[in-house]
């Protein structure tokens, strides 16, 4: 308490107004007594039947496709886990498959989304906004364009910005003080910083500690990254939503990709870009007020969070007591089972964040995912939590169980390829020496192999299809025949990509399966730099596998047809130096990739390269230090 007392004697933090936030059992069921009665929109049982059925249908029909097929030289149990491994894992791209089908079909037919009639009150809206040793000028330049944005908006709600800093580096820390202290200065009353002595519980802790304390003033909390950026009208809609529907726990936005200059960041943010709203509109249809939760670009109902949400430690094997990671799932899970509503609404334009630069920045960041979703195996049981929010605990850990399924599939089919004899391991799997794996060139195989290929694909051609209905103009993109090259691109790069995130998620489960524990390290949020010998050592094992693969394709042992996948992996080293290519630095692949936010940028992605510049200004780390 002593050290709030001098942040607010010091004018760096408001008054205090503590909320209880009491620690949840996952054993008992709680209910929120004072959440308001939600009743289910009248189409959210129809699009869960129009999205589920189908995918359960399709996946059916592979299983016996694949069933028929194997069963031409005979069937075996062997062949049996073969073929329910491949249905395991097929589920997951059908329910992608008609989820997009939902989001296309909505699209060619607009209609208003679904949103309480309520009047609007106003609301006091904290926008909270917690690091960990990041660039000073990124963070405070987005925060000032956020601020000035607001500034232009008319609305009835009260905004305040707070900088919940968990860095440990004092240099930098020094920095942010004085960044705050220039933006305090621009938004006197409205601006708030506050460091922790210890960053106890990362960034759930960093959260937490502002809601016990402050929490009690402020009815609403957007929460965002130390990269997210929200133009003023967006901040205004989320805040109106929320407003307006008395039953709602937590609104989530649906965040575009922005900044990436690199080869594999512009892939990603083309990819979200383009196809994303298909996908976006048809999860909002089947999901209705059972949501999810993504971490950030989201406003949530402080008190409501705080009575609901308090996450309890899982104790491991070993009896010590581990924070829940990705405790963003589980929050919204614990929020509907109180009562209270949470919503994904994808039409809210002007919701930004920025993606890893490179490959390797982008599987560093995934390890600490994978950690954390896999957790999720031990929470699925919870108590008292809706259906919808189970399946989002396992959509999370199928996420990365499923690279796994995929690679276990794919050593399978190298031994087992076309035509190839089996008597060198068909003692461990059960089949007759004389039997032969079935034929991908044969005319049943490859109609299977088309019609996976295609569900794959269909993701993104109906997203590219529907571009001109979510508003892009193709001069956006920089035309149509650059729009055509674009997509062909990101498809050719998805697919050289691909493999190697497949092998590297593997390792992810792997590690986490041996115990290792991740570290809560800064993201390189602009791309590390890594050396042939770094790339060569963080790729070895996908490489390996591709050398063998190649091999084994060379000498007529694998099928020809895992070409794709070989090239791919054995090519692990080159494509992850090409991920870090800067495409801005030459004028042919300028447009390469490009969305409407790179190409035209809105007003507020240039307030907040123009604040950026300011605040860059600062001294940096080494002159901070060099002073004392």
């Amino acid at each position: 308490m002593d050290c709030i007392a001098t942040l607010q004697n010091a004018g760096q933090m408001p008054a205090s107004h503590p909320l209880p936030r009491p620690i949840q059992s996952l054993d008992r069921l709680f209910v929120d007594r004072s959440a308001p009665a939600t009743q289910p929109h009248p189409h959210t049982h129809f699009w869960r039947l129009a999205v589920f059925v189908p995918a359960v249908i399709a996946t059916l029909g592979l299983l016996a496709a694949f069933t028929n097929w194997f069963a031409i030289n005979g069937f075996v149990l062997f062949e049996c886990v073969v073929v329910g491994l491949i249905a395991f894992t097929f589920f997951w791209i059908s329910l992608s498959v008609s989820t997009a089908v939902a989001g296309f079909t909505t699209l060619l037919r607009p209609r208003p989304s679904y949103s309480a009639t309520g009047p609007a009150q106003s609301l006091d809206v904290a926008l909270l906004v917690p690091i960990y040793n990041e660039v000073t000028s990124d963070v405070f330049g987005n925060a000032a364009a956020m601020l000035a944005a607001l500034q232009n908006e008319k609305s009835a709600h009260a905004f305040s910005l707070f900088v919940l800093s968990d860095t440990r580096d004092e240099a930098t820390a020094k920095q942010e003080l004085l960044a705050f202290q220039i933006l305090r200065s621009s938004f006197p009353g409205k601006v708030y910083y506050r460091r922790r002595p210890d960053n106890i519980d990362c960034k759930v802790g960093n959260l937490t500690e502002w809601i016990e304390h402050y929490g009690g003033a402020y009815p609403a909390m957007l929460v965002l990254d130390a990269d997210s950026l929200m133009s003023g009208s967006a901040i205004v809609a989320l805040a109106d939503a929320l407003a307006r529907d008395p039953g709602a726990g937590l609104i989530q936005s649906f965040p575009m990709l922005i900044g990436a200059q690199t080869a594999f960041g512009r892939m990603q943010q083309f990819a979200t870009r383009i196809y994303g709203a298909a996908l976006a509109e048809g999860l909002a249809k089947w999901t209705g007020r059972e949501g999810n939760f993504w971490g950030h670009n989201a406003i949530i109902r402080t008190a409501a969070f705080a009575a609901c949400a308090g996450l309890p430690r899982l104790n491991s094997r070993r009896g010590a007591a581990n924070l829940i990671l990705s405790h963003d799932f589980v929050e919204a899970g614990l929020l509907r089972r109180a009562g209270w509503s949470v919503r994904f609404l994808p039409n809210i334009h002007g919701s930004y964040e920025e993606t890893p630069a490179t490959l390797i920045d982008f599987v560093l960041r995934d390890r600490r995912w994978c950690q954390g979703n896999l957790q999720h195996l031990r929470l699925i049981g919870t108590r008292g939590l809706h259906a919808v929010s189970r399946f989002h605990l396992i959509c999370g850990v199928m996420s990365y169980l499923m690279s796994p399924a995929w690679l276990l599939l794919l050593i399978v089919w190298a031994l087992f390829s076309d035509g190839t004899d089996t008597n060198a391991i068909g003692y461990f799997s059960g089949l007759d020496p004389q039997v032969r794996w079935p034929e991908v060139s044969s005319g049943h195989g490859l109609a299977i192999l088309v019609f996976i290929y295609a569900m794959l694909l269909a993701p993104k051609l109906m997203g590219a299809a529907m571009a001109h209905r979510t508003g892009i103009p193709m001069r956006d993109v920089g035309g149509t025949c650059q729009f055509i090259t674009s997509v062909v691109t990101e498809i050719l790069m998805s697919v050289a990509y691909a493999p190697i995130l497949m092998v590297q998620q593997s390792i992810s489960v792997a590690r986490k399966a041996l115990g290792y524990k991740e570290t809560w390290s800064p993201q390189q949020r602009h791309g590390g730099q890594y050396s042939l010998a770094v790339m060569t050592k963080f790729h070895l094992f996908e490489t390996t596998i591709g050398i063998l693969l190649v091999a084994g394709i060379a000498q007529g042992i694998v099928t020809p047809w895992l070409s794709p996948i070989g090239a791919s992996l054995f090519l692990a080293i080159p494509l992850s130096a090409l991920s870090g290519v800067n495409l801005n630095s030459r004028h042919w692949s300028a447009k390469l990739l490009g969305t409407p936010e790179q190409l035209n940028p809105p007003d507020i992605m240039r307030y907040a390269v123009a604040e950026r510049q300011r605040f860059t200004s600062l001294p940096s780390a080494s002159q901070t230090i060099a002073a004392e």
